[in-house]
């Protein structure tokens, strides 16, 4: 079982990894950033308890912790038991949720793992605000999408936000970053994926058009919350996507446009033609 630590000093250095959380939870790249994976609440914490990150330490009110006593059977990290007061005052702002996680980040898999055994993949362009993108890995991990690989201009998965938005399935869904844009795409092709831009664009064809039987590899592109893919991306695609839409509307939230996309790419929704 965890040790269980009991504290109400605010300034307790022992809490420092949990401390002014709305500056100091950041990459490591960035300035005074720590880059440790955070975790909200009992569920989102479960979820990490359970992944390959490893767990550094827990900070709850006593009722949450208690929920995690399974969990924590056999693992030998501090747990510090504290008051909702105490616990606002260190994180820099009130968590209802009443538990946190920290943990340290995992080396990114190379391409190639993800990419064998995969059927549909969720390549992302300049997906830069963290809620979305935590609910495109929340959306990818419900619908069966077998990971998510990032372009240029995306944020970090792993930054707090994101972590607590994807309800902790970015701890589950593999990911990578592609080092050459769209230069990378040439390997999905290598490895038998037919690469769709997501675009409302003229000339795309319904999404429903694009064959994506049990046997055929999809990978996804899917762009920006504002302009979308960029003309290199698309012209990098082999085809041009659209889900139809209502007159008068031409697009929808990118995680939104995920989710009804990937639903109709795995096979949740049909098969496309039928």
């Amino acid at each position: 079982m965890a040790s269980l630590i009991y504290t109400e000093d605010v300034a307790d250095e022992r809490l420092d990894e949990f401390r002014d959380l709305t500056t100091a939870d950041r990459r490591p790249d960035r300035p005074g950033g720590r880059g440790l994976v955070i975790a909200e609440g009992t569920v989102v914490v479960r979820r990490l308890l359970c992944s390959p990150y490893r767990v550094r330490a827990l900070l709850g009110v006593e009722r949450r912790i208690a929920e995690l006593t399974d969990e924590l059977a056999g693992l030998a990290v501090p747990a510090y038991v504290t008051s909702a007061e105490v616990m606002a005052k260190v994180v820099g702002f009130h968590l209802n949720r009443g538990v946190l996680a920290t943990a340290d980040r995992v080396p990114r898999p190379p391409l190639e793992r993800i990419v064998a055994g995969a059927r549909v993949l969720a390549v992302l362009e300049g997906v830069g605000d963290h809620e979305n993108l935590g609910a495109l890995f929340r959306n990818a991990a419900a619908l069966g999408v077998d990971g998510v690989l990032l372009g240029p201009g995306c944020a970090d998965p792993l930054y707090r936000r994101s972590v607590r938005v994807s309800m902790g399935h970015v701890l589950r869904v593999p990911f990578t970053a592609l080092d050459k844009w769209p230069q990378s795409l040439d390997v999905l092709r290598d490895h038998g994926f037919r690469v769709a831009a997501l675009t409302p664009r003229a000339g795309s064809v319904p999404l429903r058009e694009l064959t994506a039987t049990a046997d055929e590899q999809v990978a996804l592109l899917l762009g920006s919350e504002g302009h979308g893919l960029s003309e290199e991306a698309i012209a990098a695609a082999d085809v041009a996507v659209r889900i139809p839409m209502a007159e008068g509307v031409d697009s929808l939230n990118v995680a939104t446009a995920g989710a009804v996309a990937f639903y109709e790419l795995t096979g949740r929704g049909g098969r496309a033609g039928s």
